[in-house]
């Protein structure tokens, strides 16, 4: 009778232990290490368009503690496009962002990074890539922001090349003469 309790204590004990949820380990913290961009807005004119970036900034995700990087850094912001001709139409065609060095040259990013874009052309119906004149956009800028450009003095400017389509813009009216019922 002992030995069968014995059992039965074991049984219910092992029972209870594998039902008990493990206790969960320490999650180490993430934060964002935001990083200034000076001056955080600038507007720049080219030809025909006005480009605009506000609320520049580059962000890294890092483990508190450790300090290792959990997100590389990301630059982001507003990108603000209009179309300054009178008489011409753009059609966006694709947006890319190089970054430059203090010597002109620009800074390749990592093997496993991707080169930035910014989308500006409609990947969808719904969404028009095409500029009239005195017509704005607005896009969102979140790029791969490379890891040399972080170290101190090392970025002096960040460059979008921007192309386009440009087309004459006209407007035309037609009239058509009718009458209604033989008036």
């Amino acid at each position: 009778m002992m030995k069968t309790g014995l059992v039965a204590l074991g049984a219910a004990s092992l029972l209870l232990t594998a039902c008990t949820p493990p206790v969960p380990s320490a999650v180490a913290a993430v934060n964002d290490k935001v990083y200034t961009v000076t001056p955080n807005a600038m507007k720049v004119k080219a030809g025909m368009v006005t480009g605009e970036v506000t609320e520049m900034k580059v962000t890294e995700r890092v483990e508190a503690g450790t300090g290792r990087i959990t997100a590389p850094a990301k630059l982001t912001g507003k990108l603000s496009l209009k179309n300054t001709s009178a008489d011409q139409t753009m059609r966006m065609v694709s947006a890319k962002i190089r970054y430059i060095d203090m010597q002109g040259k620009p800074i390749v990013m990592e093997d496993n990074r991707t080169a930035p874009t910014v989308e500006v052309a409609a990947q969808t119906y719904s969404k028009v890539d095409r500029l009239d004149p005195g017509q704005e956009s607005i896009h969102t800028v979140d790029a791969d922001f490379p890891v040399a450009a972080l170290k101190a003095k090392n970025l002096k400017e960040v460059r979008l090349d921007l192309s386009f389509i440009p087309s004459q813009f006209k407007e035309e009216t037609l009239s058509f003469s009718v009458s209604i019922g033989g008036q």
